[in-house]
């Protein structure tokens, strides 16, 4: 057959005797066909190793290690289990074992997942069959159809019709090659052993954390417990089995394309928990909170872990009276009749006050006990970042039963940008004990205290302060003149 074949060859090139010249003299081979290279797979059950570090700003770093086994030469690796939201672009694999055993010669990301509508769509001219109950028999009928389109909904033929909205089951034949049931990474890898350590990390969308915290504070509104709860959402499209988790706290910077949508402590410090369930430590400018035992995280899971317990840290309540910089260049007289006055909540987040972890920005709700002893809330306020040694202010709300009147009692203009003008601000306590009341003036400008009838302080260029103590049921008032110049 094969001398046949090249006789045949010979006589039909008969005619360009160049080419005959070189096949007899041996110069011509067949041209042979290149093997393709085997396909092997890897999934989850490989994996010696996951670490997940997860940035609260919805993305995450998979790091895991798996074992697999390849063939001497090309081959094409399926690396299955993958998150579903992963950044292709930031995978990066390498070999664990002799340094230059492995090479990357390609990479494609497959993400065509299996679904009712990529299937129907996958058979857009070809043949499917539709079973429809028939309640006459009891039994389902089979349709031979034709799939003609499903846009907004599958058209079919049927016999000699065409026609829409038409009630079954749909059976397919197969599924179509290009439609794979979970995101895989397809390597082309050129490896000298047969089984590898690979080291494979990447970046994945919908991975995010948060901090809450509970604040119960003491009868006297001097001390409290706080707890600190870390809440982990899981959407990636991937679950992580027994995972060493680490989650980074700061404002990490990322480049966000205008075509794509937004898809050190060495040991725990005193007043935290012994055993603490997150290590912390300073990493680059940022910080690294490391769970001190592996966890899993589900697919479409929330899950909820300890972040610090701190007894006894002391706090300091404020009632503050706030004033508007713009209330200095114009002429107003009643300004602000029963203001209400802001609640705040003051500690220090230090070593000696039972903290001095690297606080991560979140929600601080607060508890107090009632006459009966039931726990209830009394206020929740967001605080951001905050670097140990630092203070932490929580609002808690406006004050119920102290209030404040404020009026301007004479504006004078004089030139075009300086004005003089005098205050009276009233500030009332309705309770039976007496309270401190810090009133703030942010006056902007140059400014100048021309007298006043309590002592103030000067905070910054453009504020200064009172601190006044109000009797029980007792009323209190200031009053000032300022000159202010504003240009």
């Amino acid at each position: 057959m094969s001398r046949q074949m090249n006789r045949l060859a010979v006589e039909s090139l008969a005619a360009g005797g160049l080419l005959v010249g070189m096949l007899l003299a041996g110069a011509w081979r067949p041209v042979q066909a290149q093997a393709v290279a085997p396909v092997l797979g890897s999934s989850a059950q490989d994996r010696q190793s996951v670490t997940i570090t997860v940035y609260n700003q919805n993305f995450g770093l998979v790091r895991e290690v798996r074992d697999v086994t390849l063939t001497r030469g090309q081959t094409q690796l399926e690396f299955a289990d993958v998150a579903a939201h992963i950044q292709p672009e930031t995978v990066h694999i390498k070999a664990l074992g002799r340094e230059g055993s492995l090479r990357v010669l390609e990479q494609n990301y497959q993400y065509d997942l299996l679904n009712p509508q990529k299937l129907l769509e996958k058979y857009v001219g070809r043949m499917v069959k539709v079973y429809r109950y028939n309640e006459r028999t009891g039994r389902d009928e089979e349709f031979e159809a034709e799939v003609l389109s499903v846009n907004q909904g599958p058209i079919l033929r049927i016999g000699n019709e065409i026609t829409f909205n038409f009630p079954g089951r749909f059976s397919f034949p197969e599924i179509p090659d290009n439609l794979i049931a979970k995101p895989t990474l397809l390597w082309l890898l050129d490896s000298r052993e047969t089984r590898q350590r690979l080291e494979v990390s990447y970046l994945t969308n919908e991975l995010n954390w948060k901090a809450d915290y509970v604040f119960v504070i003491n009868e006297d509104d001097t001390r409290g417990d706080l707890t600190g709860w870390v809440t982990l959402t899981n959407q990636s499209g991937a679950t992580y089995q027994n995972a060493q988790l680490k989650l980074v706290a700061g404002d990490v910077q990322r480049v966000t394309p205008r075509a794509r949508r937004e898809m050190q402590m060495d040991a725990v410090r005193a007043g935290i928990a012994q055993e603490a369930a997150f290590v912390e430590e300073s990493f680059f400018e940022y910080h690294l909170y490391t769970l001190q035992r592996p966890t899993t995280l589900a697919q479409n899971e929330q899950k909820q872990v300890t972040l610090l317990e701190s007894p006894g840290v002391g706090v300091q309540k404020r009632l503050i009276f706030y004033g508007q910089p713009y209330y200095y260049r114009g002429s107003y007289g009643q300004v602000m009749s029963n203001q209400k006055v802001g609640v705040y909540l003051d500690f220090r987040n230090s070593e000696n006050n039972r903290l001095g972890m690297p606080l991560p920005k979140g929600i601080v709700r607060v508890y107090k006990a009632d006459g009966t002893g039931a726990q209830q809330f009394i206020g929740e306020d967001q605080i951001d970042h905050t670097p140990r040694d630092e203070r932490v202010r929580i609002k808690m709300g406006e004050a119920f039963d102290v209030v404040g009147d404020r009026r301007q009692m004479e504006y004078r203009v004089v030139s075009s940008c300086v004005s003089e003008s005098s205050w009276e601000i009233e500030l009332r306590n309705h309770k039976d004990d007496a309270t401190e009341v810090q009133v703030v003036e942010p006056v902007g400008g140059d400014w100048e205290i021309l007298s006043s009838s309590h002592e103030w302080r000067r905070v910054d260029a453009r504020t200064f302060t009172y601190t006044v103590n109000v009797a029980g049921r007792g009323t209190v008032k200031i009053e000032y003149r300022v000159r202010v110049r504003w240009c």
